[in-house]
């Protein structure tokens, strides 16, 4: 399984990423499924994938490979004049992948993948969008904020509760690791290391970028704060009226 954040903010974007992916029990694999590409100055495009792995691979590398081809440039997520059309460029291609690899008869539920697509480029603004696996799409607004895929359910209640559009990208990070910290508590299939990448608002540039492991100490005090907090404020309520 997978779990991916796309966050909004008055200063830019915050995206978030696992990198377990496993096919069973006894086949669990790492691989990355935050992607970008970047023109500095000109355009900042980041991509976050789950779904059938194969499919996502697929996509992935067929969007790297025309932004890089003479040959095949067009279309080429390096030539689109809007985030907009990114990604209509992105859904086409979803639809292009599921299509060539379903076989007659076989139902393309299957290879279905989801994505999160957000970035910049020159002249327009900074946008967030979700990308179905038929290659339809919406975008964040202000009543949508924020964007999850995959294994969604157990990181939403911190986001809903605890998001404001004029966090500091800090702020917005230790929001995100408690949403995932609580992901990984409740679903093995979610696993660390975890992606996570800032994109600050008119820059056209990668403002940071890190590989959180098991191991950093940040996100183990988060982990472990927010357990406590819990605790705390679990036994602070009012005891249930019974006799």
């Amino acid at each position: 399984m997978t779990y991916c954040v796309g966050l909004r903010l008055n200063r830019g974007l915050v995206f978030m990423s696992d990198t377990r992916t496993n096919a069973g029990v006894d086949s669990v694999s790492t691989f990355r499924k935050m992607h970008k590409w970047v023109e500095p100055g000109e355009r900042v495009l980041v991509l976050l994938a789950a779904g059938n792995l194969a499919t996502t691979q697929a996509v992935v590398s067929l969007l790297d490979e025309r932004s890089k081809a003479p040959a095949d440039r067009a279309p080429s997520l390096l030539e689109t004049p809007s985030m907009f059309q990114t990604a209509r460029l992105v859904g086409s291609t979803i639809k292009e992948v599921v299509a060539s690899s379903t076989p007659a008869g076989q139902e393309a539920d299957a290879f279905g993948a989801s994505f999160v697509l957000g970035g910049q480029i020159r002249g327009t603004e900074p946008r967030l969008f979700m990308i179905y696996p038929e290659g339809n799409f919406i975008e964040a607004n202000d009543d949508t904020p924020f964007f999850q895929i995959g294994e969604t359910k157990y990181g939403k209640p911190i986001i809903v509760r605890a998001y404001n559009p004029e966090m500091s990208f800090a702020e917005a990070a230790k929001l995100l690791m408690v949403s995932f910290d609580s992901t990984l508590r409740a679903n093995l299939s979610v696993g660390m290391p975890l992606d996570m990448l800032f994109y600050e608002r008119d820059s056209l540039d990668v403002g940071f970028e890190m590989r959180v492991g098991a191991d950093d100490a940040y996100f183990r005090s988060i982990s472990e704060g927010w357990s406590t907090a819990l605790r705390s404020a679990f036994a602070s309520l009012p005891d249930f009226p019974y006799n």
